[in-house]
C-alpha cells in the first residue's frame, strides 16, 4: 500500500521538507453548546534533527496534539503533514504504515513485557514488521547501546530501574529507524535521577540525529530540549527556541 505525498513543496531546494508540517489544526468534540474545542488554529513545523518540547497545563490541548501528530486521532480542519506525507488524506490502513514506519512511540508507562528480557522487548516491533531473526538480534544490540544498557540485554523488567526500564522503552522506540520520536510524559512515572537518565538518553539521540517531540509539564524535560511550544486552552501561546537545531553538545555517558 503507498503512501501519497503532500502536494506543496516542503522546505528549501536541497534541503529535506520538514518532519513536521502542522497546518491550523482545530479539534472539536461534540457539537453545539457542548462542544470542545480542543485544538484552536494550532500552527507550526519541527525540522529534522529538532527537539521540542509542547507543554501546557491540563486541559491545554496538549494530549489532543499529540494524539494528532502520532495519528492516533484526525483534526476537525486543518492540515497535518508528516515527513512529506500528506495524513489527511490517508485511510485508516495508510495512517497505521505511517504510523508503523515513520514514529517511535514512548509513553509514560513503559510498556514492557514482564517476563521477556530487555533485548527480546526492544526486539517486539520487528517481529510485528517480519524483520528476519538476525536483523533483529542486531538492530536491538545496536539500539540498547544507544541509550547505554549494552550490559543489561538479558535482564528482565523487575530486575531494572524506572530509568533503565524506560530507556529500554526507547531504544524500543527507535529500532525501526523512525523519522520521529514522539515521547507523550516519559518522565512521569519516574523519580528525579531516573528522570535524568531518560533525559540523557533522548539528548544522545538528538546529538546522532533523531528528531524528538515531547510532551510534558516538566521543567526538568523542558530543560534538556532546544525548542518549547506552549499551549493555552487549544492555542499556541509562545513558540521560543533555546539552542539551534545541531548545536547541542552531548551530555551522555555510556556507562550511566
Amino acid at each position: 500500500m503507498s503512501l501519497p505525498t503532500a502536494d506543496s513543496t516542503l522546505g528549501s531546494v536541497g534541503l529535506p521538507p520538514p518532519v513536521i508540517e502542522v497546518d491550523g489544526i482545530h479539534r472539536t468534540y461534540g457539537e453545539g453548546e457542548t462542544a470542545v474545542h480542543a485544538l484552536r488554529g494550532v500552527s507550526f513545523t519541527v525540522d529534522v534533527g529538532d527537539y521540542v518540547a509542547i507543554r501546557g497545563a491540563s486541559g491545554s490541548g496538549k494530549s489532543t496534539l499529540m494524539n494528532i501528530l502520532g495519528c492516533l486521532d484526525a483534526p476537525t480542519s486543518g492540515r497535518y503533514v508528516l515527513e512529506g506525507h500528506d495524513v489527511s488524506r490517508l485511510d485508516d490502513g495508510q495512517q497505521a504504515i505511517l504510523r508503523n514506519r515513520r514514529i517511535g512511540f514512548v509513553f509514560q508507562s513503559f510498556n514492557l513485557l514482564r517476563r521477556t528480557s530487555a533485548l527480546a522487548n526492544v526486539e517486539l516491533p520487528m517481529v510485528y514488521a517480519r524483520i528476519p531473526r538476525k536483523d533483529r538480534h542486531r538492530r536491538a544490540l545496536a539500539a540498547l547501546e544507544l541509550v547505554g544498557l549494552s550490559d543489561r540485554t538479558h535482564h528482565l523488567p523487575n530486575e531494572l530501574s524506572g530509568g533503565q526500564q524506560q530507556r529500554v522503552a526507547v531504544a524500543r522506540a527507535l529500532v525501526t529507524s523512525p523519522s520521529l520520536v514522539l515521547a507523550d510524559e516519559p518522565t512521569g512515572n519516574l523519580d528525579s535521577m531516573s528522570t535524568e537518565e531518560v533525559l540523557v538518553a533522548l539528548d544522545h539521540l538528538n546529538v546522532v540525529g533523531r528528531t524528538i517531540v515531547v510532551i510534558t509539564h516538566e521543567d526538568q524535560v523542558v530543560a534538556h530540549t532546544k525548542r518549547t511550544i506552549e499551549l493555552l486552552d487549544g492555542m499556541i501561546v509562545s513558540d521560543r527556541r533555546t539552542v539551534a537545531v545541531g548545536d547541542r553538545p552531548p551530555r551522555w555517558r555510556a556507562d550511566s
